[in-house]
């Protein structure tokens, strides 16, 4: 393997230093407001549609939300792991975020056709972005080691540009399957190191060497997600129309002290302190992985939860659908099951009232399937506040914990 003062390039001089400060620079927070905003187009366009869709076209809408949010979450993903790798603090690697920015930014603007007449403008920019960035660092890498990782990162984007290519030209469940089938391609040929025939498996080695960086990536994404959440119920509430409006009053009310609590339960000991855990773990880059999978899931729990309190505002009383119920209830499960992977991450354990929370929120499904969306949505703090006083109690008295990561 080729060190990297033997090679030479732009690429390699845009390398992160030992001395590289492990916060998230400005230009990296600026690209988290746009990803704020791609994020609430998903949401909005997704209530809409679940709120006047009837019967399997509400089901549907669910996996179109999925399908939009993943590629969404991916490429932050990937611009993370940029930035860890390459100092954001230098020009070019700033010049290539904002371009990254824009186009989620155009992401947004065709989220709420993406599906309709604008497939061919999501999957192309999204494309292009991917791949596009992939080929540039490749080129600029030169001769460097990670060189190799890129061109295969390139190579298994080039795949999946074709499902997304197709997926556009196609229509229905046919796009659905194919653009499905392109997200499965990318997360899975990341999982196992982007392997091509020509060369080995190149494994996420930022872990390792910015541990830190991503730590506090991952903890913002957490709270551009919550930020979401607070941003589509302020504006679904500001919109509600017709009278009286206390419901939807008490329906804000339940999303904010829903938010505080997922916030509360994410950031209590484990969410501050992973990026220490991994860091000091016997293997960073398997553990980081396994953290990372951990925030996908919570990332998509907080947007299903999200959709579920903008729904409340359109329909506070009334028939609660069981596509309805699957957001309302399954998205704060999914979250708080996301939440008991990273304590296995940091404790080496899983937390019992976490499990008992998500097997609160499954159960509640069945008894809760004839309450209105309100009455739903209620006992989700319930839940989640039960969850954070057993976390207190069963620190109270006692020392601070010290990660203790598996392995």
């Amino acid at each position: 393997m080729e060190s990297a003062g033997a090679a030479t390039g732009l690429g390699v001089r845009l390398l992160r230093g030992e001395r590289s400060k492990q916060e998230a620079s400005f230009v990296e927070l600026f690209f988290d407001l746009v990803l704020v905003f791609a994020l609430n187009r998903v949401v909005a366009s997704s209530t809409a549609q679940l709120a006047s869709a009837s019967g399997s076209g509400r089901w549907a809408s669910l996996l179109q939300a999925l399908l939009l949010i993943l590629p969404l979450i991916w490429v932050w993903s990937m611009t993370a792991y940029s930035t860890a790798r390459f100092e954001p603090r230098r020009l070019a690697v700033q010049v290539m975020v904002l371009v990254t920015a824009f186009g989620v930014l155009l992401l947004g603007v065709v989220t709420p056709e993406a599906f309709d007449g604008s497939a061919w403008m999501f999957a192309g920019v999204y494309v292009v972005l991917q791949a596009g960035r992939a080929l540039v660092v490749a080129l600029a890498l030169r001769s460097h080691w990670l060189q190799r990782l890129y061109w295969g990162i390139l190579a298994w984007f080039c795949v999946s540009a074709v499902a997304w290519l197709l997926g556009a030209l196609a229509h229905g469940a046919a796009r659905m399957l194919l653009w499905s089938l392109a997200i499965v391609i990318e997360y899975g040929s990341a999982r196992l190191g982007w392997w091509v025939p020509w060369q080995g498996p190149e494994r996420l080695l930022a872990w390792e060497s910015a541990a830190g960086h991503l730590a506090d990536r991952y903890q913002q994404l957490v709270l551009i997600a919550l930020g979401e959440t607070i941003l589509a119920v302020g504006i679904a509430y500001t919109e509600a129309s017709g009278s009286p409006r206390l419901p939807q009053t008490f329906g804000l009310v339940i999303a904010f002290i829903t938010a505080v609590l997922l916030w509360r339960i994410y950031f209590y000991r484990a969410g501050e302190m992973f990026g220490s855990a991994v860091k000091s773990a016997a293997s960073p880059a398997s553990l980081g992985r396994v953290a990372g999978s951990a925030h996908l899931l919570m990332i998509i729990g907080v947007a299903a939860a999200a959709m579920g309190n903008e729904l409340v505002q359109k329909h506070p009383t009334g028939h609660t659908y069981k596509s309805w119920l699957a957001l309302m209830l399954g998205g704060p499960a999914l979250y708080v099951a996301g939440r008991t992977l990273l304590e296995w991450v940091v404790f080496s354990r899983f937390s019992r009232p976490r499990l008992l929370g998500i097997a609160a929120l499954l159960l509640l499904v069945v008894p809760l399937a004839f309450a209105p969306p309100l009455a739903v949505v209620a006992v989700v703090p319930v839940v989640l506040l039960a969850i954070a006083i057993a976390d207190a109690r069963r620190a109270a008295g006692k020392p601070a914990e010290v990660p203790t990561p598996p392995g």
